[in-house]
This record gives C-alpha cells, sequence and structure tokens, in this order.
C-alpha cells in the first residue's frame, strides 16, 4: 500500500465488522470531545476506506468472527493497521480489533483454552507504559466476550495486563494500543448480545463456570462495573487522543 504524507481532514476511522458490536461507548466519547469522526461497517455494505491517510487516529472494534477468518475486510482492516504505523497514527483495537492488531504487526491469534465471557478481572502491570495507558491502576474488572486471544505479541511490544483465562489482556506498540476486552461496552450493548448470544455461549457457561457468566450473574455485575468501566475507557481514550496525530 502506498503511503501518504496529506494532511488528515478528519479526526478518527472507526472501523465496525459486525452490525451488533457497534462504537457504543467510544462514540459516546468521542460525541463529548467533539471529534470529527466517521464509522464503517463491513456487514451493512459499507466498504472500509483505501486508506487512513485522511484521518488523525484509527479505532477497530470488535465482533463475533476470528481475526483468523479468511474475509476480505478483516484483510483490509490490517492492512489500514500496518499503514497507520507507517504514518504514525494511532490505532486502538478492542477485542477483535486487538487481535487483528497482533496479527498485523506480527503477531499471533488462537483459540484460548478457556474462554471470558462477562465481568471478570485483570491485573494492569506497573510499568510506565501500562500507567501511562491506564491511569496507574493495578486492577480493574472489564467487560470480556471472546473465544480467541492474541497468543504470541508482536516483535518490540509491551505486554501490559493479564487476567488467569487470558494471559495477554493487552499491550502496546509505539503509539498503539491493544485490548482483548471491551471498554466501548454499554448496557443497551450488553443486553443485545445477551439476546444473541450464538451457539457456543450455552454451552461455554457449564463448561467454565469461573469465567463465563450466565445472564443473570453478568446483568447484576453490569450494575456494579459499568461505571468503573467508563472511568477506565476515558482514561484508555483520553492517552490515545494525546497521541492523535497533528
Amino acid at each position: 500500500m502506498a503511503v501518504s504524507v496529506s494532511a488528515p481532514v478528519h479526526d478518527v476511522l472507526v472501523l465496525q465488522h459486525t452490525l451488533e458490536d457497534h462504537p457504543a461507548y467510544l462514540g459516546q466519547w468521542l460525541d463529548a470531545q467533539g471529534a470529527d469522526w466517521q464509522v464503517f461497517c463491513t456487514e451493512a455494505g459499507q466498504a472500509y476506506p483505501a486508506s487512513v491517510a485522511p484521518y488523525r487516529a484509527l479505532a477497530v472494534l470488535g465482533g463475533e468472527w476470528s481475526a483468523n477468518d479468511e474475509r476480505p475486510s478483516l484483510r483490509q482492516a490490517e492492512a489500514l493497521i500496518r499503514e497507520a504505523e507507517a504514518l504514525g497514527v494511532p490505532v486502538l483495537g478492542h477485542c477483535l480489533g486487538g487481535q487483528l492488531m497482533a496479527r498485523a504487526f506480527g503477531g499471533r491469534v488462537a483459540r484460548l483454552p478457556q474462554p471470558e465471557v462477562g465481568w471478570l478481572p485483570i491485573t494492569l502491570h506497573d510499568t510506565p507504559a501500562a500507567r501511562a495507558w491506564f491511569g496507574g491502576l493495578r486492577q480493574a474488572t472489564v467487560y470480556q466476550w471472546h473465544y480467541d486471544g492474541f497468543v504470541g505479541l508482536p516483535a518490540g511490544a509491551e505486554w501490559l495486563a493479564s487476567s488467569p483465562a487470558c494471559p495477554h489482556q493487552a499491550f502496546a506498540l509505539g503509539i498503539h494500543l491493544a485490548m482483548q476486552f471491551h471498554v466501548e461496552i454499554t448496557p443497551p450493548k450488553i443486553a443485545d448480545w445477551l439476546a444473541a448470544p450464538g451457539a457456543v455461549y450455552p454451552g461455554a457457561i457449564a463448561r467454565h463456570p469461573d469465567s463465563v457468566q450466565p445472564p443473570e450473574a453478568m446483568r447484576a455485575a453490569t450494575a456494579r462495573h459499568q461505571a468503573g468501566s467508563e472511568a477506565l475507557a476515558d482514561a484508555i481514550y483520553a492517552a490515545w487522543r494525546a497521541r492523535w496525530r497533528r
């Protein structure tokens, strides 16, 4: 892909893979910042832009697909992530978005022995990069819904967070942040996902009760943890904005 050095004309490009995994709190935050942002959803028939050159930052959302699926839109997302690195455009990846970042930068994504679904604790590492992105927190309860994970980090990546079922919860690579968890989550988004949770979820509850929450437990945990999730998202998104291309 040819790299353009033209000045950006929009603040943020958001890549949405599936209809049900929309920007949610990320969109609310961008609107509150007065940002000029555009979202393209491939499942809605919208082709991703050919280049990130017109943008100051890139956000890549999650979705039920595997990053290893042979879908042209996923390979296009990876090409845009690599172009963003070449242009100095900071990339922020949520779940599948973080996995695509791992692949784009030379890491590896695979099925995990134990999935994570629901509100679960993670440990944030005590490093300068982790403090810069997460505001100094050492522990957080975040929303997860994934069966795959980035199991091999790209060369030069800094490992930032972990959990018992998913050792690699986040990594930074230069100005970019990849997360396995969903800081963009909102209660309506959770309700939509629980209304159509997919064929794997019911069996996963029975097989992995320590890392897959049933609907009633998830709803109760949302009431306890949503405010903390939004505070963490605010810190992450502010750190990302500080890196937007000038």
